[in-house]
């Protein structure tokens, strides 16, 4: 019998038919043109695709973590709150 593995992981591999893996892949990509049409892209960074938005309460009413380092964090905190540099 015919057959090929299907590797992706993350978004199907609780799926247990083609049928749910489908609805799987089109509710994420209502999300997918949902987000775009608020505003969030993708960038292509040394190769990785990051999904960006410039408005930071926007990104974290998604329900994101930003993966930016800690201390460029806390400087875009100490800039919206009118930190020392106000």
């Amino acid at each position: 019998m015919p057959y090929f593995t299907w590797k992706e992981q993350g978004l199907t591999e609780d799926c247990a038919s083609l049928d749910a893996m489908a609805s799987r892949f089109e509710e994420a990509a209502q999300l997918m043109r949902r987000m775009a049409n608020e505003g969030f892209r993708v960038e292509r960074i040394k190769g990785l695709q990051r999904i960006t938005h410039d408005d930071g309460a926007l990104f974290k009413a998604y329900g994101f973590i930003s993966e930016e380092s800690a201390e460029r964090q806390l400087d875009l905190v100490l800039e919206d709150s009118g930190g020392a540099n106000s």
